[in-house]
């Protein structure tokens, strides 16, 4: 099954994550089909600390990659930010 899921990267005590188009069977941090977009946990000053390619992300859904929860979170919270981007 085709996952969407977060993959680490960092260095130690500084996470960064991609979302990752993936195979679920393969490894967190292994091999991945298409990034979508990354989230930095630890983003200070004018760092964005959440990026995703919403399209990219319903062209895969729209085939049956399944959201991990962490990442359907995440994509509501950027779905909610860019709804208020584009009313102000």
């Amino acid at each position: 099954m085709v996952t969407i899921r977060l993959a680490r990267g960092g260095a130690k005590k500084r996470p960064f994550y991609n979302i990752v188009v993936t195979d679920g069977r393969s490894p967190r941090d292994g091999r991945f089909i298409e990034r979508v977009g990354y989230y930095n946990p630890v983003a200070a000053g004018p760092e964005r600390d959440l990026e995703i390619d919403l399209e990219r992300v319903e062209h895969w859904v729209a085939r049956g990659a399944k959201l991990s929860e962490r990442v359907a979170q995440l994509v509501r919270r950027y779905r909610k930010a860019q709804g208020e981007a584009e009313a102000a």
